[in-house]
């Protein structure tokens, strides 16, 4: 007898969705990064996300393993790179260097975004808006212009609702038994 799994999208897609908006109101400019963000980023956006990717490899998905595991260790990648240099540790990131940072994450998206075109429209839009969102950010980088930054802010948080409404779409509909937010599949 085959033991049925839960389905862990939903948790690493709130980690995402929850934590992509809290970093994207500051990129809007609505307040400075604080241990509120950092804290997500380890815990919610990071650890969680690592922990979903480990349960999609046990149901055998590849697809969402390299999914939430990599974007787990992203914001992980990501907390270090602000906190490493206060504690010492190395130095500052530069800008330009971010930039290129953003660029992997963006073209490592894209790639991840052309294995939703075979999945329902709302994944399709969470990964398409996400490489918006990394290349956005990497411009702002590379540019130093604060508009782009402000214009992937709320770019952010349009791409971080959208996680949010598929993992409570994937968790409704799957405790109802019907759709009842639709995925458009």
């Amino acid at each position: 007898m085959e033991t049925k799994l839960a389905n862990p999208a939903p948790l690493g897609l709130m980690g995402f969705g929850m934590t992509t908006i809290l970093l994207n109101i500051h990129n809007a400019g609505f307040f400075p990064i604080s241990s509120m963000i950092l804290a997500m980023g380890i815990f919610y956006g990071g650890i969680a996300q690592v922990i979903a990717g480990i349960m999609e490899f046990k149901k055998g998905n590849t697809f969402g393993t390299t999914a939430f595991t990599s974007y787990g260790l992203f914001w992980l990648t990501l907390v270090a790179l602000i906190v490493m240099p206060k504690l010492g540790m190395a130095e500052a990131t530069p800008a330009a260097y971010m930039g290129c940072y953003l660029v992997m994450w963006g073209i490592f998206t894209l790639f991840m975004f052309m294995g939703t075109l075979k999945g329902n429209k709302v994944l399709q839009f969470v990964f398409l808006s996400l490489t918006i969102l990394f290349f956005l950010l990497a411009i702002k980088d590379f540019t130093h212009n604060e508009m782009i930054g402000t214009l992937a802010g709320w770019e952010g948080i349009l791409c971080g609702a959208s996680a949010i409404y598929l993992a409570m779409a994937e968790v409704l509909n799957e405790q109802y038994g019907r759709t009842v937010l639709p995925i458009g599949e």
